[in-house]
């Protein structure tokens, strides 16, 4: 029994032992994984800062204009058609071609009508010579009245038998009412065409109509004579010009809006009717803005900001002031791949005023000189630093077509 009570010491003497063994080895264990890590941390590279592009901010004279879209018109546009019936001998025509005013387009056959029209040439003729007759003899009071009354009366009436058949002749050759350009026919010789059928249309391009609506709230700034330039995605960067001639006195009560016609020139027949265009309307006098892209500006809840790029010297610290160092020129739209290691954005509030194209103006909050960060905003904010990329830059097209849109 005693043997047994002095063993009890020593057991316990071995586990505390033991115990202290193992936590040895775990803060071996775990020591060495801290310093691996360690180890490892310490040869990362902190991540790239984000890459950028930039623009400059600057002033621009902006003209005021009212946009709208509207649809092409010629001055004067025609479907020539024949007013009687006949068997189409000639056409001297070709489709596309320009054609003067009282150019022959079509000729029907004639040659019953030009015969008639002889005949009743004679008949007048004869009519002719019996007034003549009776006119002398009545002068004598050789023959009544009456005899040289209808002598007269068959004279008129002959004249107008033969300016009757002239006309009918004269409609068997269809001419241009109007110089303008031909479309295309499909009309052949040894057709037979009605009256009213449709033998080409003619149409005057130049100068050519465009019609378009603007609301009722801008005819205050409406006046004939401004100047207006159309877009057309069929020519893209292309500019034609013309001029308002005319304002609908009456506004559409449904739409509430105002009918507008403009003449364009268009001396090379590029533009044609039926054709859609964007249409501005200039208004009012020059204005200068400060301008940016439309990208540039990040819109929030609590309002529209933008990131300037400057140096790291140059921005605030908590304190409000600078964060050290000499000052540095402004930061300048950088080449491509400009290292981010003294560049750095600062968020700007902004308040922006009127559109144009890609472009916007800002009102308040930058001064012309200020590098702006164009794109690559998600990832910012004020105080990162930024390497600056401007290889492909967003659209800061004040007038852009609709393909660069």
């Amino acid at each position: 029994m005693h043997a047994r009570v002095e063993n009890k010491p020593s057991t316990t003497k071995r586990m505390i032992v033991m115990v202290l063994l193992v936590l040895l080895l775990i803060a071996i264990i775990a020591g060495i994984k801290v310093l691996l890590v360690m180890r490892m941390m310490a040869g990362m590279k902190p991540p790239p800062p984000p890459v950028v592009t930039t623009t400059q901010a600057g002033y621009q004279e902006w003209q005021p204009e009212l946009g709208a879209v509207g649809t092409l018109r010629a001055v004067r546009g025609v479907d020539v058609a024949s007013e009687v019936a006949g068997l189409v001998t000639e056409v001297p025509m070709k489709s596309g071609s320009e054609a003067k005013k009282g150019d022959v387009l079509l000729r029907l056959r004639d040659a019953d009508d030009v015969a008639k029209l002889q005949q009743l040439q004679a008949t007048l003729h004869l009519a002719q010579l019996n007034y003549e007759r009776a006119k002398k003899q009545v002068a004598v009071q050789a023959i009544a009245q009456a005899d040289y009354d209808a002598a007269k009366t068959n004279l008129e009436k002959a004249r107008a038998d033969v300016a009757a058949q002239a006309a009918l002749v004269a409609k068997k050759t269809i001419r241009a009412p109007f110089a303008g350009k031909l479309g295309i026919t499909m009309i052949n010789p040894g057709q037979y065409i009605n009256p009213g059928d449709k033998i080409v249309t003619l149409q005057q391009l130049d100068p050519i109509y465009i019609d378009f609506y603007l609301p009722q709230r801008n005819l205050g700034e409406l006046r004939v004579g401004s100047k207006v330039s159309l877009h057309l995605d069929a020519y893209p960067g292309k500019r034609f010009e013309g001029t308002l001639t005319a304002i609908n006195p009456k506004v559409d009560a449904d739409t509430r809006n105002v009918q507008i016609e403009a003449a364009i020139a268009n001396p090379e027949h590029v533009l044609a009717p039926g054709m859609f265009a964007n249409v501005a309307v200039e208004t009012g006098k020059q204005q200068r803005y400060l301008t940016l892209p439309q990208t540039a500006v990040v819109f929030n809840p609590y309002g529209q900001t933008v990131y300037v790029v400057k140096h790291k010297s140059e921005l605030p610290d908590a304190s409000g002031g600078k964060a050290g160092g000499d000052p540095k020129p402004a930061a300048k739209p950088a080449a491509a791949g400009a290292a981010g290691d003294d560049l750095a954005v600062q968020q700007v509030f902004v308040t922006t005023g009127p559109t144009r194209g890609d472009q916007v103006a800002v009102l308040t909050g930058l001064k012309a000189g200020d590098v702006v960060v164009t794109s690559g905003q998600v990832k910012l904010k004020s105080g990162m630093a930024v390497t600056v990329d401007n290889r492909v830059r967003p659209e800061d097209n004040p007038n852009p077509t609709p393909q660069e849109r």
